[in-house]
C-alpha cells in the first residue's frame, strides 16, 4: 500500500529491529511473597498502583519508574486472568488512571479518554498484531493497515471546539472527568483559537452547531526544559526531574502567565467522535488535523505488515535522541475507523491500539565504591558510585542500591564492570554486573553494611522483620538535615521557599541544628546571606563553576514571613513535622484529635496511645520512645516558648454542630471531586465522627472516590459499607449517616 503521509525522514536505517524489543532487565521491587494468596497479592498490587498513580498524576512527582509501574500492572493482570473474580470494577486494571485536582473546575469529557495497553517487548507486540489481524480478517491480498505514531512523553489534553472556536481545554484527569485548564492552554502558541477554513470544510454543516473534542499531548521541548532548570538553579529552586513533569506542572498552574513563560507545545492525534468528520481512517484524520491548523507529529506512518511495524519501532528507538522532545515508545493503531469500531474497548483501553514501550538505554561502567547515606529516619542506604557515563542524554555517576538485600540480589561488588540504565529514562539504576560468573568478580569481597553510622559513629541496628539498617542516635548530623527539610515540607509546617539546598547550607554553616532553630535563632539578616548553590557552567551540568548565589533580603523576608505563619499550623502538623518514626500525617492527626495537646500526649503511657484505633502498639512504642529522649523534649519546649501552637484546634470546646455522627468511624480513600480528603475528614469530625486511615471490622463506612485502592478492597472483604461522594454530600448536609 502506498503511503502518502510524511515519512520519517529523520529516521534512517538502523539495522535489525531486534534491538527494539529487548526485555527490561530490571525487576520489580514489589516481588510477591511466596505464601501470599492471590486475593491478598491483588489487593497489595492495587494499593501500590493507586498510590503510584496519585504521585504521578496528582503531584507530578513520580515515586515509581514507568518500567516498574508497567511490571506491577502486568503482574496484577496475570493474577486476574487466572482469578477473574478478582477483576472487580475497583481494580486498577479496570481504570484509566489519572487524577482530578480540586484546584481546577471539573470538566466532563465528551467521551471517556482511555489508557493504552502496553507491549513491553516485540513478542508481546507480535501477539497483539496476530490477534488483531485475525479479528479483522487480514489476508495477503487485503492486509490490515496500521498507523504508527511516536509515543510522546507529556500530559494528555482534550480541546473542545464549537462553531470552529476553541471552547475549552481540559486535562485527561481520571479519563471521565478532567481539569479545566483553558486559560493556560490559550498561552500555548500552537493550539489554534479557531479552526482553519480548510478543515471546517470537512465537518458536517461546515462546523456550525457542531462541538468537536480533539485530543493529544502537551509536552515541553528538551531545549526549553534545559533552560527552565537553569532558571530554577539560579533561583535556588529544585529542578524538575524530566520534561514530562515540567510540562504537567506548567499546564496546571493557577497563574497563566507562568504557563506562558514555560514554552509548551502540543501534538494532536485523536478525536472523541469522528462522526461529524468526512474521514474514515486515522491516516486521513491526521491530515484533517493539519488542515485545521493543529500541530501533528510529522513522523506518523501508515504501514500494512508486522515487519513494517517492527522497522518503525527500531527506527524510532535508534533516532529518539535526535528529537527535541521525549518519546518513550511507539503507539500502533488500526488505521480504519470501521476496524476500530469493530474491535471496541476493554474496561480501560481500546482493543485497536497498543503502545510498544522502549527498553531503558543501558551502558557499562566500573563500580568504584559503595557509600552509605543516612536518611531522616536514620535508615542507611547504600549508593553505588561509578565512572561517569552518559545515559538517556545526561551524565550519571551514582545510583541508589536501596538496601543490603538488593546489593546481594544484584551481586554487585566494588571493581565490577556493571550495567546501568535510567529506569523510566529518569532514575539511575544499577542492573547488575556484566558477568556474575567471571572469576575476577567471584574473587572480589562481598560488600557489607557498616556496623556503625558513617555520619556519627553510633552503632546501627536491624530490627527483626525489617530490611533496613538504622542509626538510632538522635544526635546524628545526617538525620538533622533531612529532619529540618521534612519540617518545612508541604504536609508538615509548609514553609514555602525553604528549598533543600538552603536548608542543607544552613546546617553546614551551623545556623540550624533542630526544628526550634527556625523560630528562635533564624532571622532575615542571617537567612539573606545563605548561599543557595553554585552557578553551572554548562547546561549539561558536567562541572560546576562560579560563586554561591545568596538568598537575598527580599526572598529572606518572604521565607521568614512563612516561618512566622507556620507557628499556627496546629498540633497534627507539628507531630508529623517532628519526624517521629511510623507517625505519618494520618497518625499525627489521630494523636492530635485524641489528646488535644502536646503536653497530654507527652504524659500518656504507651498503653494509652496504643488503644487509639488506627495507632497500635508499634506506633505507640515509637512515640513513647521519642518523648523519652530529653533532647527531643527540650526541642518541643523551645517550640512552645517560640509561640508554635501545640494544641489541637477546637479540642475540649463545645462543638458548634450537633454530634450526630458520634460513635461512627469513617475511612476516606481515593480522590474526591468536591473536597480534598483532609477537608472531608475535618467536616466529618465536626459532626462527631472519627476518621481513620485504616479499615477494620470497627469501621462504620468507607467513602470511596476515584482511584480508590486497597482500602476499598479490604472494606469489601470485611463487609464494611462503602459510600460514594454523593452519599458523603448528603451526610455532611444533613448530619445523618445512612442506615445499615
Amino acid at each position: 500500500m502506498a503511503d502518502d503521509m510524511p515519512q520519517m525522514s529523520l529516521f534512517g536505517d538502523s539495522g535489525s529491529s531486534d534491538s527494539a524489543g529487548e526485555k527490561d532487565a530490571s525487576s520489580s521491587s514489589h516481588a510477591a511473597p511466596e505464601r501470599m494468596t492471590p486475593a491478598v497479592r491483588a489487593a497489595e498490587l492495587n494499593r501500590i498502583l493507586s498510590h503510584a498513580a496519585y504521585a504521578y498524576y496528582a503531584l507530578d512527582d513520580p515515586e515509581m519508574t514507568d518500567a516498574e509501574f508497567d511490571r506491577t500492572l502486568q503482574e496484577l493482570l496475570a493474577i486476574e486472568s487466572v482469578h477473574p473474580e478478582l477483576a472487580t470494577p475497583e481494580s486498577y486494571t479496570q481504570r484509566v488512571g489519572g487524577y482530578v485536582s480540586d484546584q481546577f473546575e471539573p470538566v466532563r469529557h465528551a467521551q471517556r479518554m482511555y489508557s493504552i495497553d502496553d507491549a513491553m517487548n516485540l513478542d508481546e507486540l507480535d501477539e497483539w498484531l496476530a490477534r488483531t489481524d485475525e479479528a479483522l480478517g487480514s489476508t495477503t491480498e487485503h492486509p490490515v493497515a496500521y498507523t504508527c505514531e511516536l509515543k510522546i512523553d507529556g500530559l494528555g489534553i482534550a480541546l473542545t471546539y464549537r462553531d470552529g472556536q476553541l471552547l475549552r481545554a481540559a486535562t485527561r484527569g481520571d479519563g471521565t472527568t478532567g481539569e479545566n485548564v483553558t486559560a493556560n492552554a490559550l498561552t500555548i502558541k500552537d493550539i489554534p483559537r479557531a479552526l482553519l477554513p480548510k478543515g471546517l470544510e470537512r465537518v458536517a454543516n461546515g462546523g456550525f452547531g457542531q462541538s468537536i473534542e480533539v485530543r493529544g499531548e502537551v509536552y515541553m521541548p528538551k531545549h526549553s526544559f534545559v533552560r527552565l532548570n537553569e532558571q530554577n538553579d539560579a533561583a535556588g529552586r529544585a529542578p524538575f526531574a524530566n520534561p514530562r513533569n515540567a510540562a504537567a506542572g506548567s499546564l496546571r498552574q493557577k497563574d497563566a502567565s507562568i504557563t506562558r513563560a514555560r514554552d509548551l507545545e502540543t501534538f494532536i492525534y485523536a478525536v472523541a467522535d469522528e462522526g461529524p468528520l468526512a474521514v474514515d481512517t486515522q491516516h486521513d484524520f491526521l491530515d484533517w488535523l493539519r488542515d485545521c491548523g493543529f500541530s501533528v507529529n510529522p513522523h506518523a506512518r501508515r504501514v500494512d505488515s508486522s515487519a513494517e511495524v517492527h522497522q518503525y519501532c527500531a527506527d524510532a528507538l535508534a533516532h529518539r535522541e535526535e528529537l527535541d522532545y521525549d518519546i518513550d515508545g511507539v503507539v500502533v493503531k488500526v488505521d480504519s475507523f470501521a476496524g476500530q469500531d469493530s474491535l471496541g474497548f476493554t474496561a480501560r483501553a481500546p482493543r485497536w491500539s497498543i503502545a510498544f514501550k522502549f527498553p531503558p538505554e543501558e551502558k557499562s561502567t566500573v563500580l568504584r565504591e559503595i557509600r552509605v547515606q543516612v536518611g531522616r529516619t536514620g535508615v542507611l542506604t547504600p549508593v553505588a558510585e561509578f565512572d561517569p557515563v552518559v545515559v538517556a542524554g545526561s551524565t550519571i555517576a551514582r545510583a541508589t542500591l536501596h538496601n543490603i538485600d538488593e546489593v546481594r540480589r544484584k551481586d554487585v561488588r566494588v571493581g565490577d564492570t556493571i550495567v546501568v540504565h535510567k529506569a523510566g529514562d529518569v532514575i539511575p539504576e544499577v542492573v547488575g554486573p556484566v558477568d556474575s560468573k567471571d572469576e575476577e568478580h567471584l574473587l572480589r569481597p562481598l560488600w557489607n553494611m557498616p556496623a556503625t553510622c558513617p555520619s556519627c559513629g553510633s552503632p546501627v541496628v536491624r530490627e527483626e522483620g525489617e530490611v533496613a539498617f538504622r542509626c538510632v542516635s538522635i544526635d546524628c548530623p545526617a538525620q538533622a538535615t533531612e529532619r529540618l527539610i521534612h519540617w518545612g515540607s508541604r504536609n508538615a509546617l509548609d514553609i514555602d521557599g525553604l528549598g533543600d539546598e538552603i536548608v542543607t547550607r544552613m546546617v553546614e554553616q551551623g545556623i540550624l541544628t533542630d526544628a526550634a532553630d527556625y523560630y528562635d535563632r533564624l532571622d532575615v539578616d542571617t537567612l539573606a546571606g545563605v548561599g543557595t548553590g553554585r552557578v553551572y557552567e554548562t547546561s549539561t551540568k558536567d562541572h560546576l563553576e562560579g560563586d554561591d548565589i545568596v538568598v537575598g533580603a527580599t526572598i529572606a523576608r518572604k521565607i521568614m514571613a512563612q516561618v512566622e505563619e507556620s507557628k499556627g499550623r496546629g498540633l497534627g502538623r507539628v507531630l508529623f513535622g517532628l519526624g517521629i518514626r511510623l507517625v505519618g500525617t494520618n497518625v499525627a492527626n489521630l494523636l492530635a484529635d485524641h489528646f488535644g495537646s502536646m503536653q497530654a500526649l507527652m504524659l500518656a503511657s504507651e498503653e494509652d496511645i496504643a488503644q487509639i484505633e488506627g495507632v497500635g502498639p508499634k506506633i505507640a512504642h515509637s512515640v513513647r520512645e521519642f518523648f523519652s529522649v530529653q533532647k527531643n523534649v527540650a526541642v518541643v519546649e523551645r517550640l512552645r516558648e517560640a509561640g508554635v501552637k501545640l494544641e489541637q484546634e477546637g479540642f475540649g470546646q463545645e462543638p458548634e454542630r450537633p454530634q450526630t455522627l458520634a460513635g461512627l468511624t469513617f475511612v476516606l480513600t481515593g480522590s474526591l471531586q468536591k473536597y480534598s480528603r483532609t477537608e472531608a475528614g475535618a467536616r466529618l469530625k465536626e459532626l462527631g465522627a472519627k476518621v481513620s486511615g485504616s479499615v477494620s471490622k470497627k469501621t462504620s463506612f468507607v467513602v470511596a472516590g476515584e482511584a480508590a485502592g486497597s482500602k476499598l478492597t479490604k472494606a469489601q472483604q470485611l463487609g464494611v459499607p462503602v459510600l460514594d461522594e454523593g452519599e458523603l454530600d448528603r451526610i455532611l448536609e444533613t448530619g445523618e449517616a445512612p442506615q445499615t
